[in-house]
């Protein structure tokens, strides 16, 4: 019998620093995944983080001769192969950095339908946060990517903060945003019923996690 191959989570940390936040928000929520992941079923959970700041070079080549370099070509299969993907970058001029676009703009515009992504930026201040939604959210769903409904803002001021009894802090906030991931991954809504509707399934079974979204983009 073959075994049975692992589950992928690739995360995509555009930040430019060493150390970053955007790679440490990156960390964190593909561990948040990971963990819903290994506790929800049984196959194994593999993890890869992809650093845009060691491929920027390879990225403007690729831009230029149309060939991609191996280091970025293994980053872009990573990507594209993925079962669910976590996509972080800093907030640059009240949108997401040249160079997260400058790699997207290398991904075929279908490699990416159906998959489930995370969307999260980083930023100083709390009042980029509108850049997920503005930017980051019409972007994948540009590239036909399931984008999950919990986004998640990191400013300055977050980390280390719990949050009060009106608000969540950073670190619900990236338990659901992990969740959610998980959950699409494996075939289930965020509230954990199946997907996949039967034919003994009435008016009021579960609707499906992708027309949820839908909806939600109509309404």
């Amino acid at each position: 019998m073959l075994a049975t191959a692992p589950l992928k989570i690739v995360a995509v940390a555009a930040g430019l620093s060493s150390p970053s936040s955007t790679r440490l928000l990156a960390d964190r929520l593909a561990e948040a995944a990971r963990e819903r992941l290994a506790g929800d079923q049984d196959r194994r959970v593999e993890v890869e983080v992809v650093e845009l700041r060691d491929l920027a070079v390879d990225i403007a080549n690729h831009l230029v001769t149309g060939f991609p370099p191996a280091g970025l070509k293994k980053a872009l299969d990573a990507v594209t192969g993925a079962d669910g993907l976590i996509a972080v970058s800093p907030v640059f001029t009240a949108s997401y950095s040249g160079l997260f676009k400058s790699f997207f703009d290398l991904v075929e515009n279908t490699a990416l339908t159906g998959k489930p992504v995370v969307i999260a930026a980083t930023g100083g201040t709390p009042r980029h946060s509108l850049v997920l939604e503005h930017a980051m959210r019409p972007l994948f769903t540009y590239l036909r990517a399931v984008v999950l409904p919990t986004s998640v803002y990191a400013a300055s001021e977050d980390w280390g903060s719990q949050g009060d009894e009106y608000t969540e802090g950073l670190p619900s906030r990236i338990r659901r945003a992990g969740g959610e991931l998980a959950s699409a991954v494996t075939g289930h809504t965020v509230s954990g019923a199946s997907r996949t509707l039967t034919l003994d399934d009435g008016e009021d079974a579960v609707v499906p996690f992708e027309q949820q979204l839908a909806e939600l983009r109509i309404g």
